[in-house]
């Protein structure tokens, strides 16, 4: 059990992002749980609630309102729920100050949101603007949370804490027409080692995990069919997202003298390793 211990995942309202969250929350961990769709934060919150494992609603608080007037005191193992856009500074700072006043310390970030961009457009096609998006969200948004993170665990007492960055398998091989998504991938493995070695000296661990495949809203498409780099249509194999969950579990739990640097974690036949 982790009773005590405090999380931030980013991009919680649905896919890897829910399931870590479930997953930590039904460790014993507290979780603060942040999207851009209040709403599907809030349904990922009432699944840790549910059935009686987690006492109290989950708490709402957007990034212009005040961390709390003093008027409620949520469970301690109620979920945080705070809406951001990970790729607006102000939005992450105000995060970040939500999960201080509430939980008083931060011992894990998982970098975990981020968009894919529009498929199947040729590099040539691009807008600016969805290279963009993609950009801001992917990079800079792990950027930003893992500063404010780095920020936090350096100052606190104990000090130190564990970021953990969602890299992809597209941080190693690109898929047709994925130029966005594949070079912020690549970047974050950069970043990743960048920020691993600038934490070594205030006890902060920095991994990434990079994941192929797990069944959610946004791989969905695989199974059904995805463009091949030989030009061809074949739907691919898909894992359990819990898997995923579990790992970045084992990850997190892991003491700030051991650090899991990167781990790789896909469906076991899919067009990954060697030529398909």
């Amino acid at each position: 059990m982790s009773e005590g211990r405090v999380a931030v995942v980013t991009g919680a309202g649905s896919g890897i992002g829910r399931a870590v969250a479930l997953e930590l929350l039904g460790a014993g961990w507290s979780v603060a749980l942040t999207g851009r769709r209040t709403e599907r934060l809030e349904e990922t919150a009432a699944l840790a609630t549910s059935g009686g494992t987690r006492e109290g609603a989950p708490e709402d608080i957007a990034p212009e309102s005040a961390p709390g007037d003093g008027t409620e005191s949520p469970s301690a193992n109620a979920p945080l729920v705070v809406r951001a856009d990970v790729s607006r500074p102000d939005d992450v700072a105000a995060l970040f100050a939500a999960v201080r006043e509430r939980f008083g310390r931060l011992d894990l970030l998982f970098n975990n949101a981020g968009t894919f961009g529009p498929g199947g457009v040729p590099v040539e096609d691009l807008a600016y603007e969805a290279w963009r998006h993609v950009v801001d969200t992917n990079l800079n948004g792990a950027f930003l949370c893992a500063q404010a993170a780095y920020r936090q665990m350096k100052e606190q007492d104990p000090q130190g804490g564990r970021i953990i960055n969602n890299g992809s398998i597209s941080a190693h091989t690109p898929r047709p027409h994925s130029a966005p998504y594949t070079a912020t991938k690549h970047a974050l493995t950069g970043l990743t080692k960048a920020l691993a070695l600038d934490g070594r000296p205030y006890r902060i661990a920095v991994s990434q995990i990079d994941i192929g495949n797990a069944a959610t809203d946004m791989t969905a498409r695989m199974q059904t069919g995805a463009l091949q780099a030989n030009g061809q249509t074949a739907p691919e194999p898909v894992m359990d997202v819990s898997d995923v969950a579990r790992t970045v579990r084992h990850m997190a739990e892991l003491p700030l003298e051991a650090n899991v640097q990167f781990a790789t974690v896909l469906a076991t036949a899919m067009p990954y390793v060697g030529r398909g």
